[in-house]
């Protein structure tokens, strides 16, 4: 592991410890060049299905892009970055649990909104727009009747 201060390749691991689910191994390290600290993580690397764009282009599947996407369509907003990993983790795993060895950018698009949906509603609007490709008001005002009237149907029959 390359130390991310002074670029050497040798350092030890002072502590390992498991997240919550067990999942993903944390690892502190100390760099035995410049006896700096930084942390790693470490997950089991599964079988993503090569990601298939709009234009018909290939790419392999990133995690980091959905992040992103997703920080973004979460700022200001009362989500922890917890949540977020969570919500990446839950793309990923139906991903995985398809068995598709190819997916269209378009299925990854609508699992986040799925989930962004259930996490926050304008985070949803957000990303939903930009994915969406949003033209005018007249389409995110479509998006916010569609989303109350999800709601407050919940709603009708929580009560």
């Amino acid at each position: 592991m390359k130390c991310p201060y002074c670029g050497s390749h040798n350092n030890k691991v002072v502590d390992s410890r498991l997240t919550r689910d067990g999942e993903i191994v944390r690892r502190r390290r100390e760099c035995e060049s410049c006896t700096r600290r930084f942390t790693t993580y470490e997950r089991v690397e599964e079988l993503l299905p090569m990601v298939v764009k709009h234009e018909g282009k290939r790419e392999a599947f990133d995690r980091g892009k959905i992040v992103t996407g997703v920080q973004r369509a979460c700022q200001k907003r009362p989500v922890v970055a917890e949540q977020i990993d969570q919500l990446v983790d839950r793309v990923e795993r139906a991903l995985q649990e398809s068995g598709d060895k190819e997916v269209p950018s378009s299925v990854i698009g609508e699992l986040v909104m799925g989930e962004l949906f259930r996490l926050d509603d304008v985070a949803y609007v957000r990303f939903a727009s930009v994915y969406q490709r949003f033209g005018d008001l007249n389409q995110f005002l479509a998006e916010l009747l569609k989303i109350q009237d999800i709601k407050s149907g919940n709603e009708e029959k929580d009560s």
